[in-house]
């Protein structure tokens, strides 16, 4: 199977409206602009060095997405380089983002990752302090905190882990705390369970890159 054939049998199976994220961590550039020629312009990279020497060397309308866990002494290196955040899990990781982006008059288009499985090795808020900490970000003018993301346990079920995030979320839209519709959640392996529960955007990697091969 190709790069090509993926992408078309990914998005057959994608809802209407649903944004496709191509997880583009530890693939070529070469691989990305296969990706890219088939229309994909949302590509998501884990590390902050990776992201920034991609974005060198690829066409500029590409939107980078920052997957990883960001550590706050990287954020001055993704200022005006980076679509979307979609990981912001800490106080001290918004307060930093926010002096960066202030300085620098832009604003951080971001998601708050959620910690929905119980694992304490899983980065994220947990679904308990997620009101709390969606309050706090609101005082910071820089960020625009625009939806969540969050991961599934490995199970062959996700779906109640999904629906939680997804109650989060629409308990965080009603109380106004968010200034977007975003829902990232789902990868190669529960994306179509993701989407069952209510996703609106998907990280997928292996399913485009590794069948590939």
């Amino acid at each position: 199977m190709s790069i090509k054939s993926n992408l078309e049998n990914i998005k057959s199976t994608l809802n209407e409206g649903t944004t496709l994220v191509c997880v583009s961590k530890y693939h070529t550039e070469e691989e990305i602009m296969e990706a890219y020629n088939e229309g994909i312009r949302d590509f998501g990279e884990n590390k902050v060095q990776d992201m920034v020497k991609k974005a060198e060397n690829l066409p500029k309308d590409i939107r980078w997405h920052l997957i990883g866990h960001l550590q706050t002494n990287k954020v001055k290196y993704i200022v005006g380089k980076t679509h979307l955040v979609q990981s912001v899990d800490r106080i001290e990781l918004a307060e930093e983002i926010n002096k960066r982006f202030e300085k620098a008059g832009l604003i951080c288009d971001c998601l708050i990752q959620i910690n929905s499985t119980g694992i304490d090795s899983r980065f994220g808020c947990t679904p308990e302090t997620a009101v709390e900490f969606a309050e706090k970000l609101k005082e910071f003018k820089s960020l625009n905190v625009k939806g969540i993301m969050g991961m599934a346990p490995i199970c062959d079920d996700p779906t109640e882990n999904f629906m939680l995030l997804k109650n989060i979320f629409d308990d965080l839209t009603e109380k106004g705390l968010l200034n977007g519709q975003i829902l990232s959640m789902g990868m190669s392996d529960d994306y179509t369970f993701a989407l069952k529960c209510g996703s609106n955007m998907v990280r997928i990697g292996s399913k485009i890159f590794k069948e590939a091969e």
